[in-house]
């Protein structure tokens, strides 16, 4: 049983910044791979950014290579997204997932991405 909960979304100008983090309860945080996806209304989820369980490996999508950095901090149980030189574009709602092997099988309730023009 694994429970995730973002916070940190909210309004940005273009250009701007935000920082995500998802903070996970329940298995041991060191055994699993965290992922970040987004929704918009009446699209599939996508895969945003993806870490190993020891941080040692990270993979992006290519539409944020470059601008987000997904991070964790096991000690604190904590995964993080930085998203910089966010574009309208990037708005969604953002949420993150747990995998203990190669599914993703733990999900949180997400929080909304809205970028300005």
């Amino acid at each position: 049983q694994v429970q995730l909960v973002e916070s940190g979304g909210g309004s940005v100008q273009v250009g701007g910044s935000l920082r995500l983090s998802c903070a996970a309860s329940g298995r041991p945080f060191s055994s699993l791979g965290m992922g970040w996806f987004r929704q918009t209304p009446g699209k599939e989820r996508d895969f945003v950014a993806e870490i190993s369980n020891s941080g040692g490996s990270t993979w992006y999508a290519d539409s944020v290579k470059g601008r987000f950095t997904i991070s964790r901090d096991n000690a604190k149980n904590t995964v993080y997204l930085q998203m910089n030189s966010l574009k309208p574009e990037d708005t969604a709602v953002y949420s993150c997932a747990a995998r203990r092997n190669f599914r993703y099988d733990y999900w949180g309730q997400g929080t909304q991405v809205t970028v300005s023009s």
